[in-house]
């Protein structure tokens, strides 16, 4: 009688388990009318293991669910939904070692977390392979069903490289030396006459180890998504003193007074604000935020990883979205899931209203190098994009606005996709797979009237029907792509 018990409830579990059903609720109430201890336990072991190639947490539709299945007192969650505090604990199904916590997130959603052991173990998820990197370890991570990865962070083989040379200078004005680095993309050469925008990142270390900042460069030149590029990665000695305390004025000085001009001299730099960006993350944020305004004459552009603009009263949050506008273009992206999206929000409202050039995004994220590795590609292009992106006739304003069909179409390994826009603003070009998952921004930014054509070289998706979605301003328009590798 036991052993058809049991296999009654295995049946029942496969029901659960099979065609993607993971039906959690529903295996929820069936475990828990198990009286035999025995049988309930082997019954949550099968629905464990029977998930793990799907992926823990369990997603369905829009829920997560978290999964602990181990001898413990009490397990908690900490992450970013939380704020980082451990004020989520998982409920133990009796009986067993299973325990579990479901909410609901959005589709697009990606977050940090780990659990928390008996109050004060914290791990990682030993259910879930999936890991970002974070400024104090890796962390585990939850992706929701229509987050993409950002293809950008991976080495492809026989990808071309740029170099990265590290070095040190000296500042008088903050009595101190830091450690730099200096990306060159493939193919410089200190005799030609080519000469490149740069890019400047605060917490350079952590670009470049945390964010895969280099691979990233490569692989934006290599599908010409930007142009090519020089970067300077700062590392900074005490970056709570240099980006928010005491020394921000004089490490801002170091900046522009002492950085920029040893860089433009050692370097084929085009010596040109427009042609400068300066960027960090967090407290990097405010230091850049800093930089650009007390020097617009050197950076006239300024981008923002979710910025904490907190320490010393707002100062520069205050200076920007009071004062009279400066000639600076901003670019900030945050999650909803940090405490400073409320502020962030109306930054952008206030520099809109004050008609600066401001590109922002918001995602259901947290304050986390994946979601700031995952913009960079996105944010450099905004301000140096690719030559992929070409004006054909010059001077001629075409008669309507129109999505051509791609040429070569079915395609491998790149196609050119080519519109006409009657009248210039803000413009996207966007990929997206039969399910209506975005795979790909090809063009996001303001294009004058005229006739376009851009290149699209599929990094890392597999063959299949794809569409392409021109929007500008109240128009749209819609083709289908077939990729075949």
């Amino acid at each position: 009688m036991k052993k058809i018990s049991y296999f009654f409830s295995c049946l029942v579990l496969f029901f659960f388990t099979t065609a993607g059903q993971t039906n959690f609720l529903n295996f929820l109430t069936y475990i828990n009318s198990i009286d035999d201890p025995v049988r309930k336990t082997a019954v949550a072991d099968s629905f464990v293991n029977a998930n793990r190639s799907a992926g823990i947490p369990i997603r369905e539709g829009n829920m997560a669910v978290f999964l602990y299945n181990n001898n413990a007192n009490y397990v908690q969650i900490a992450g970013d939904f939380t704020s980082w505090s451990a004020s989520v604990t998982m409920t133990r199904i009796s009986n067993t070692n299973l325990f579990y916590y479901f909410r609901s997130f959005e589709l697009n959603a990606r977050l940090d977390y780990k659990l928390v052991l008996n109050g004060n173990n914290m791990i990682l998820d030993p259910l879930n392979p999936r890991t970002c990197p974070g400024g104090f370890g890796p962390n585990s991570e939850l992706a929701m069903p229509n987050y993409v990865q950002p293809w950008e962070i991976v080495r492809r083989p026989g990808l071309p490289a740029g170099s990265v040379l590290s070095l040190v200078i000296s500042s008088t004005n903050t009595n101190s030396s830091f450690t730099y680095y200096v990306y060159l993309p493939p193919g410089y050469d200190s005799t030609d006459t080519q000469r490149y925008p740069t890019v400047y990142f605060q917490d350079g270390l952590e670009y470049l180890s945390l964010a895969q900042a280099a691979t990233i460069l490569d692989n934006a030149i290599d599908v010409k998504k930007i142009e090519p590029v020089i970067a300077v990665f700062v590392k900074p000695n005490n970056r709570n003193d240099e980006y928010a305390g005491g020394l921000r004025n004089a490490y801002a000085a170091f900046f522009t007074q002492e950085l920029v001009p040893l860089i433009d001299q050692r370097y084929k730099t085009i010596q040109n604000k427009k042609k400068r960006l300066v960027l960090g993350d967090s407290y990097g944020g405010n230091i850049s935020a800093i930089i650009s305004w007390n020097y617009p004459e050197v950076f006239g552009n300024c981008g923002l990883h979710s910025a904490a603009f907190q320490p010393n009263n707002y100062e520069i949050y205050r200076a920007i979205t009071s004062s009279p506008k400066k000639d600076i273009k901003y670019f900030a992206i945050w999650g909803t899931y940090e405490p400073l999206f409320t502020i962030m929000r109306t930054f952008r409202d206030t520099l809109t209203q004050k008609g600066y050039t401001i590109k922002t995004a918001e995602y259901p994220e947290g304050h986390s190098w994946g979601l700031w590795r995952a913009n960079i590609m996105n944010m450099i292009a905004w301000y140096f994009p690719g030559g992929t992106l070409a004006v054909k006739e010059p001077g001629t304003v075409p008669a309507e606005f129109k999505l051509f069909q791609n040429n070569p179409n079915p395609f491998n390994p790149e196609t050119k996709i080519s519109f006409s826009l009657p009248k210039g603003g803000e413009t996207t070009l966007i990929i997206y797979d039969l399910r209506g998952n975005e795979v790909a921004v090809l063009i996001d930014r303001y294009l004058s009237s005229g006739f376009h054509a851009i290149d699209f070289r599929p990094q890392g998706l597999p063959s299949g029907i794809y569409f392409a979605r021109l929007t500008s301003g109240k128009y749209t328009a819609t083709i289908k792509l077939a990729y075949l590798k």
